[in-house]
């Protein structure tokens, strides 16, 4: 199976493998056909344990191999990670202060973006939509690094990310449908706004990779403005939504063991 998919085209596997992350999140949303409620400490941990995740790989996979490479390339080795850091963080600081989206466990007051009239579920949805978007990109770009023939890009680090971006997808799709049914919304359509937040991934992987492959000198621009969007997304919305509740010392400790895992994976295997 890994010989058959290291024969694919690097935008195909980039494909796959953000297929591979929506999917996990549709498992997480399927929770809702088992149950309506999850024990809050349970969520708040799994939170933190993605919060880990998304950070540890934002180092390990994406700015460390910005900062090699943009040696190797003849750039002063800070300089396209600082600049495509802040480019991916500013980028995401102005959809979340445009797209319309409410954070978990909040109210509807707290709604965020241009104001509109949308349901309780479609701002929820939204809001986790933002998370995905520098997921699936960060997952493109690993795989377009190894396509491109990127010294240190090994196919085995670009699928450990792909592995770890869709462990912490599992709570995510949770965390949106639950509240959905609780509400009072169908099973199936609770599942079905669950997962749909994931949509984007393999729209954001498939571009991050043509992206790396057609302009080769971009990619260390480009591993640093998914590893800024990927900080952004933690500090701003999935670290706040796992202290929200009565349980943060568990949050925090889910935030260490993600942070283990993702860079295990990526220093076993990467």
């Amino acid at each position: 199976m890994f010989a058959s998919f290291a024969a694919l085209h690097p935008v195909w596997q980039a494909l796959v493998a953000t297929l591979f992350t929506w999917g996990v999140t549709a498992l997480g949303a399927a929770v809702v056909f088992f149950t309506k409620e999850i024990d809050r400490r349970i969520l708040d941990a799994s939170l933190g344990f993605a919060a880990g995740v998304m950070v540890a790989a934002s180092f390990w996979s994406l700015l460390a191999p910005s900062i090699t490479l943009s040696g190797e390339m003849g750039f002063p080795s800070w300089l396209p990670p600082l600049i495509g850091f802040l480019a991916g963080g500013l980028s995401l600081y102005g959809l979340d202060r445009v797209l319309p989206h409410l954070h978990l466990f909040a109210p509807m007051a707290e709604a965020e973006g241009i104001r509109t009239k949308w349901q309780r579920s479609i701002l929820m949805t939204l809001a986790i939509t933002l998370h995905n978007i520098p997921e699936g990109l960060a997952v493109g770009v690993a795989f377009g690094a190894v396509g491109a023939g990127i010294d240190g890009a090994a196919l085995t680090g670009a699928i450990a990310l792909a592995v770890g971006i869709g462990l912490q997808n599992f709570p995510e799709g949770t965390a949106i449908s639950l509240p959905l049914r609780r509400e009072g919304m169908s099973q199936w359509k609770s599942f079905f706004i669950g997962q749909l937040s994931a949509i984007v991934e393999p729209m954001a992987g498939v571009l991050g990779a043509a992206a790396v492959l057609l302009m080769r000198p971009i990619l260390p621009f480009a591993l640093a403005f998914a590893a800024g969007a990927m900080i952004f997304v933690v500090v701003e919305e999935v670290i706040p939504e796992s202290q929200s509740g009565k349980h943060t010392d568990l949050a925090t400790l889910g935030a260490l063991i993600g942070f283990a895992v993702m860079m295990t994976l990526d220093v076993a295997l990467g």
